[in-house]
């Protein structure tokens, strides 16, 4: 008997709907009909909630397939978790540009270094983009920590990508417009986060 069974056999024993059972192990109802209809596993620690809820033992729950499967998507959850954790902080970071002198600018005949709070002697519209590409980096950062466990399709998908690419334009950006020290920071930040994602693809 598959664990969707045993878990469907389990919960009617008790005479409890999924409902009930959701609330107990606090979970979503939809992932008690997932797991008993065979669309998926829970991560190990509501495995040990199942458990202990029913009184059996994780064995009489699971075939050795199948805790080597749910062993090897909760390492896979765990990394992703730690990536996205890594991708968050980095791009927080970044905030350190509106406090730190990463920019230069000339003053009369020498280049002064400043943050960007007090980048004025420049292009206004240059200005603006650097602005731009920097808090859009920071709330790429924020929404990827404040977010790690929102499940919505577009976002598991294409978090990681929305990072690069914001990354990438800001190092650009920097590049072209001669600012070596902020790019050189955006593009060691590029580099660790593809290595990353090529790692643990």
């Amino acid at each position: 008997m598959d664990f969707n069974e045993k878990l469907q056999e389990l919960r009617k024993q008790k005479g409890i709907t999924q409902e009930e059972l959701a609330e107990s192990l606090y979970v979503s109802r939809t992932a008690i009909s997932k797991w008993e209809s065979a669309r998926g596993y829970p991560n190990i620690d509501s495995l040990k909630a199942i458990a202990k809820f029913f009184g059996v033992t994780i064995d009489e729950l699971l075939s050795g397939d199948e805790l080597l499967t749910i062993a090897e998507e909760d390492t896979k959850q765990r990394e992703k978790h730690f990536r996205d954790l890594v991708f968050g902080l980095l791009d927080c970071s970044i905030a350190m540009f509106f406090f730190l002198p990463f920019f230069g600018q000339k003053a009369d005949t020498i280049i002064q270094e400043v943050s960007l709070l007090f980048l004025t002697e420049i292009a206004p519209y240059l200005r603006t983009a650097y602005l731009v590409v920097v808090t859009g980096i920071i709330v790429s950062g924020i929404l990827t920590l404040a977010l790690q466990n929102c499940h919505q399709a577009f976002w598991v998908k294409n978090k990681s990508k929305i990072s690069l690419v914001v990354n990438a334009v800001g190092a650009l950006l920097f590049i072209i417009s001669s600012q070596p020290y902020a790019a050189a920071f955006l593009f060691i930040f590029l580099v660790i986060k593809v290595l990353m994602l090529v790692k643990w693809q």
